[in-house]
């Protein structure tokens, strides 16, 4: 199992964590939602659970709940600009199929 950020990616969660003034590192994770079945969660890590993978690149760390993991695994986080818009991209090996607005993903069971 692995999940892996790119630099860019790296640079921009620890800057943010830099600018919140606390926390562990990334927490990602998907729930059920949108018109495709599931939607990525993304949020700041402040503590490591008794169920949580640990990955760590470019000296920041991922934290995932096995009750995620298998939906991420492979997956690379990106950073990307694009003109005036900058946001996180997933590459996720697992996704089968997304929904046309992008909010929502499905995998093969």
């Amino acid at each position: 199992m692995s999940v892996t950020l790119t630099e860019n990616a790296a640079m921009q969660v620890q800057d943010q964590l830099n600018k919140r003034g606390k926390g562990l590192g990334l927490r990602l994770g998907v729930r059920e939602s949108g018109c495709s079945g599931y939607s990525y969660v993304i949020d700041f890590a402040d503590e490591v659970e008794s169920k949580d993978t640990v990955f760590e690149m470019h000296g920041v760390k991922v934290i995932i709940n096995e009750d995620s993991l298998s939906f991420l695994d492979g997956m690379e986080l990106d950073f990307a600009r694009e003109g005036i818009n900058s946001a996180f991209k997933f590459n996720n090996p697992n996704v089968k199929d997304a929904c046309g607005c992008g909010e929502s993903f499905t995998v093969e069971p």
